[in-house]
């Protein structure tokens, strides 16, 4: 079972395969790990198995830790919470969370408060211009209300964690770009144009 993995100097913690989007582009309809990292997990790590890992690989030897694996970080809420924690209390190293954005409705209450103190850079996958091209892109079981709910979740989010970004894939129009870099610029985050994994 894959918990932490090293890329590019950050250590990342892969808490769940679940997630509430089923992303046309997902890497994890193709394979089952990123590179030579399966990162398929048959259940999902306990909390204490989740901090022993950590503390194996050591944060303080990589630039960040993230939390990004092969599902939604957020769907584990109280784990990922718990970890960071951990880290904040332990090591010296930026905490960062790779999201959909999503986290609210997924708990029904809002989680950019808790993340305060714990989390120094949220990155949201925006993905599209518009609620209907998200939705027919990324199909969140929340339907198209999930679109502004990441925006909302990005601007609510702005009073707590140091960083807030916003990304789409380089694949996307050059127009498309730049309607999401006005959206990520109205939510008070920066906008990140990032590589499509194939």
């Amino acid at each position: 079972m894959t918990i932490c993995y090293v890329l590019e100097n950050s250590l990342y913690i892969n808490l769940t395969n679940r997630c509430s989007n089923a992303c046309t582009f997902c890497v994890r309809d193709k394979d089952c790990g990123i590179g030579d990292v399966n990162l398929w997990l048959e259940n999902e790590p306990t909390i204490d198995e989740i901090i022993k890992d950590i503390d194996r690989f050591n944060p303080d030897n990589y630039k960040e830790v993230v939390f990004c694996g092969y599902g939604e970080p957020t769907m584990r809420l109280e784990e990922l919470l718990t970890a960071a924690k951990h880290i904040k209390e332990h090591y010296h190293v930026p905490v960062r969370i790779n999201t959909n954005g999503q986290a609210d409705l997924m708990h029904t209450e809002p989680v950019p408060p808790r993340l305060s103190g714990l989390i120094d850079v949220v990155s949201i996958s925006l993905n599209a211009k518009n609620k209907e091209e998200y939705q027919a892109l990324c199909q969140s079981i929340y339907g198209e209300k999930s679109f502004d709910a990441l925006i909302q979740f990005a601007k609510d989010c702005t009073p707590y964690v140091p960083e807030v970004i916003m990304s789409v894939v380089d694949v996307l129009p050059k127009e498309d770009i730049e309607a999401c870099r006005k959206i990520a610029e109205g939510a008070g985050a920066r906008l990140r144009v990032r590589e499509l994994i194939e």
